[in-house]
């Protein structure tokens, strides 16, 4: 026999065995925007998180502002006025049960772990929740607006289902000037909020903040308080100032929300 009569018959089984071989579907990529991420392992976090709890357990609030550490902001008081804080959320929420469920670094599977472990846990439904997230989604995490839309909506629907009554505001997530990639994603993804985040969710709002940090359509710099650091971060956060645009921009909805009078 020669060589090439003994490699036919090889070949002839070889193909065989791939055609009758089962088809195997390649897994399916985890979607980490909707999963449950704990940071207990932080300590600063698990600290705040402790005396969060400590103060939903002993409170009664009619609003709650969740997010990352643009919400976590609300609590700096100065010295510099771009990051005295304090003052602002006290004029607009100093009277109104308010509670800052801020973290600073949290993108939305944080949340999401947060609201399955006491967030959600207050003695009578709030009146409204203000919700700011996704930032950091496309920051360290680096997830893209595809993966990080079914996580707010996830969010939502959480705290509705827990309080059917309770009305939820969305902002859209804030331009920033951190790279080209981010902006695209920012762009995308309140594209995808202002498209189909009310479809069949009567009790959400939807606002766009984001001229709070621009000039002329853009993010100005001088908008945002990570230039002031030292050293000096890319454009994030708001100052108190541009802080105080977005409570200003959104007062005329949590009045009528919550039924009293403009701040």
């Amino acid at each position: 026999m020669t060589r090439s009569t003994r490699i036919r018959p090889l070949l002839a089984i070889t193909t065989l065995l791939a055609l009758s071989a089962p088809t195997i579907a390649p897994a399916a990529t985890a979607n980490l925007a909707v999963e449950q991420v704990s940071r207990m392992d932080t300590p600063w976090w698990h600290h705040r998180f402790a005396d969060k709890q400590a103060e939903i357990a002993n409170g009664q609030f009619d609003v709650v502002w969740l997010g990352d550490s643009i919400t976590q902001n609300w609590e700096r008081n100065g010295p510099e006025p771009w990051r005295d804080f304090a003052p602002v959320w006290q004029h607009y929420y100093g009277d109104r049960h308010a509670i800052n469920l801020g973290f600073k670094g949290d993108s939305t599977c944080h949340v999401l772990w947060r609201l399955a472990h006491g967030e959600l846990d207050f003695r009578k439904p709030p009146r409204l929740f203000i919700l700011m997230i996704g930032a950091n989604n496309f920051g360290h995490v680096h997830i893209d607006a595809a993966h990080t839309y079914p996580g707010i909506t996830r969010i939502v629907d959480t705290i509705h289902a827990r309080f059917p009554t309770t009305q939820v505001l969305v902002l859209k997530v804030l331009p920033s000037i951190r790279s080209p990639w981010i902006s695209a994603n920012t762009r995308q993804l309140n594209g995808m909020l202002e498209t189909d985040i009310r479809q069949s969710r009567p009790w959400l709002h939807l606002l766009d903040v984001g001229s709070a940090v621009e000039a002329n359509g853009a993010p100005d710099r001088s908008r945002f308080l990570d230039p002031h650091l030292t050293p000096p971060d890319p454009p994030l956060h708001p100052t108190a100032a541009a802080q105080q645009d977005i409570a200003r921009m959104i007062e005329p909805t949590v009045a009528a929300i919550l039924g009293d009078h403009r701040h």
